[in-house]
């Protein structure tokens, strides 16, 4: 397999990320992805929410790079609350398993004073790897 965690075997298990990824194959890098709709709409302002439709941002870019969220390796999430993500973690971790499944790449929350879409609550950034034996001959995207 072209895509591998990283898990020093004395350190504790992390729960809903990986100490680190090792991977081959073409690289898809996702810009930042808020919680709003295909029509630049924010439907809510529950961080929950945001954070599902975010999520489902990412797997339509997947998609459109013939990516699936197995591909992910890295995610970067910039929220503007700490104590709303905390308090919130177990819903955020519902809707993560419900669009991205069990894969759970490596991982850093950062809490930031602003983004710049004013609604915004959270934004995610990612990084997929697809595995050459994926998809054949990927010299041409």
């Amino acid at each position: 397999m072209s895509i591998e965690t990283l898990q020093p075997p004395e350190w504790p298990r992390p729960k809903g990320y990986a100490n680190g990824m090792s991977a081959r194959g073409r690289m898809i890098f996702i810009s930042g992805q808020v919680g709003w709709d295909d029509h630049g709409q924010f439907n809510s302002d529950n961080l929950t929410e945001q954070v599902k439709q975010a999520l489902a941002n990412i797997v339509r870019v997947l998609k459109e790079g013939r990516a699936e969220p197995t591909h992910l390796v890295r995610m970067t999430w910039y929220v503007l609350s700490r104590q709303a993500y905390l308090h919130q973690v177990r819903e955020i971790g519902a809707v993560y398993r419900e669009v991205l499944g069990k894969h759970f790449p490596a991982m850093s929350v950062v809490e930031v004073s602003g983004l710049i879409e004013p609604r915004a609550l959270v934004e995610i950034e990612a990084t997929a790897v697809v595995p050459d034996e994926a998809h054949g001959d990927l010299a041409t995207p």
